[in-house]
This record gives structure tokens, sequence and C-alpha cells, in this order.
């Protein structure tokens, strides 16, 4: 089950956790001896987090790992001052605590994780940020790719927490419709999923796509790696070559809200039905 802002519903004890702060006993959590391949993603909002090649035993009784998937973890000092608290990037659900110089593994490093934190899914998978225009449309066909597994349509790029539709339309929060693309990387590549989202709006219009008018259609990408970013740039670059005056705006990948439930995999629960977005070679 999900809330209205499309995120799983938490149970009193995952809530006292992931809203409150609060953490589990040592040596209980469901994931603490967990081994399979995999990644953990957080347990409120779906967001990978951590791989399963960082998970080591720590023996503190909480599930631990030494590294995190990038842009996936924010980090901010904790209440009491003498700790670091971790919490998810997208959601801002608390997670736990990271730790260094206890020298456990090679790279120094213990995010030290509450098991009703996060929950677990088969296979590596990694995310991207697009912002096209109606997230409908570009949630529609970036899904239709090989290698990618889920596409939830959300907002990004604004200040307002936990914003409604009807808000962002008021063009006064800031944000964009974007969509976050879980891919895995081993069956499609970052550039193909970003030359796909050059080819499905135009990227030469600015706060608008077609009859959408608004900054919350701002053609934008929220990159979570140098990487991507990167990559991004080169492809604008390209473009800009060819003729293009490109308006996309390229940021880092901030606070993932998901839309409301209604919003999601909207064309495959209205089919048939128009499309907004038509692709268009670009590459």
């Amino acid at each position: 089950m999900t809330d209205s802002a499309g995120w799983k519903k938490l149970t009193p004890q995952e809530h006292q956790v992931i809203v409150n702060g609060g953490t589990e006993a040592p040596g209980t959590g469901r994931l603490l001896d967990h081994k399979d391949d995999g990644s953990y993603t957080c347990a409120r909002c779906h967001s990978p987090l951590f791989r399963s090649t960082s998970k080591f035993n720590s023996g503190c009784g909480w599930p631990s790992f030494d590294d995190s998937i990038p842009g996936a973890v924010r980090e901010l000092p904790d209440a009491d001052g003498s700790r670091v608290e971790i919490r998810c990037q997208h959601c801002d659900g608390h997670l736990g605590h990271v730790f260094r110089g206890e020298q456990m593994t090679e790279k120094d490093t213990r995010h030290c994780v509450n098991s009703l934190s996060i929950a677990f899914e088969t296979g590596n998978s990694e995310l991207a940020f697009f912002a096209g225009g109606c997230f409908w449309g570009v949630e529609h066909l970036l899904q239709a790719i090989d290698g990618v597994s889920k596409v939830d349509s959300g907002y990004m790029g604004g200040e307002v927490q936990n914003p409604s539709y009807e808000a962002v339309c008021s063009g006064t929060t800031g944000h964009t419709e974007t969509v976050r693309v879980t891919y895995d990387p081993q069956v499609v590549s970052y550039e193909t999923l970003a030359k796909a989202f050059f080819e499905i709006h135009d990227p030469t219009q600015v706060n608008r796509q077609g009859p959408d008018v608004g900054t919350q259609y701002r053609s934008a990408v929220f990159f979570e790696s140098p990487e991507q970013e990167a990559t991004i740039r080169g492809l604008i670059g390209f473009l800009e070559r060819e003729g293009l005056k490109v308006a996309t705006q390229v940021e880092p990948a901030g606070i993932f809200w998901p839309a409301e439930a209604y919003h999601q995999d909207y064309f495959e629960r209205n089919a048939p039905g128009y499309v907004c977005h038509e692709r268009v070679k670009r590459f």
C-alpha cells in the first residue's frame, strides 16, 4: 500500500525510525545478516541507496555499508552534536549514522543503517532524473526501454517540502515535473537514456513543452554523479553543434518528491488515449 505521496505506508515501527529518527534495537534487524546480491533501497520511497557489494559485517548490531550509491544519501550533523546522521536524499527519511576513521574496510567508512529504514531488491540499479514537460509522456516512453525497471513521476528542483500537484502547477514552488528512472546499468547505459530523453521532448523550449506552459514544464536534467553530468553536457554540446539552442537546465539532483498515485503509470491505466510526447531522432 502507498500513501498520497506514492510512498509506502509505514508501520508504526517504521514510522518511529524513518520519520521520528528512532533506532531499532541492535541485533534485531531482519537485514543484519542478509547476504544476497542486489541493492538496498529506501523502505519509504524505494530509492536505491546501497549496493550489496558494499555491505560488510561490522559487529555493531546494524547493517553496515562502506559506501553508498552516488547522490543517494545525505549527511547532516546529528541533533546530539557528536555524530553524523544519514538520510535518504530523495524522501529525507532517517536511515542511521555514518562513521569514519574506524579502519574497518579499505574505504574507512561505516554507514550504520536501521533495517527498518531499508528494503532489498535483487539486481543492481541506478537512478536518472529527467524533466521534459508533462511527466505522463516522459514516464511512458522511458519505461519502454530495455533495462529500465521502473519510472516514477514526481517533482524536483524546488524548495517546498512534499509539494502537491496543485501547488507545483501554481508555479510558486520552483519544482518541475520530473521522472525518476530506475535502471540496470549492465543492460542500458545512462547515455542511452539521456539520448532518449532529448529525443522525446523539445529541449529548445523555455518553460513550456508544446501546449503545456509554465516553469513546472521546463526542460531539466538532475544529475546523480560527475559522470552523469559529463554525459549530459557532452550531449548538449553535440546538439548545439547541430544547430539547436538547447534550453535544458543541468543541476545536481535534490529531493525527489513522488507525485500523487493517480499520476503514476497514467497512460497505461488510461489507454487508449493521446500521448503527449513523440520521439524525434536527434543523434
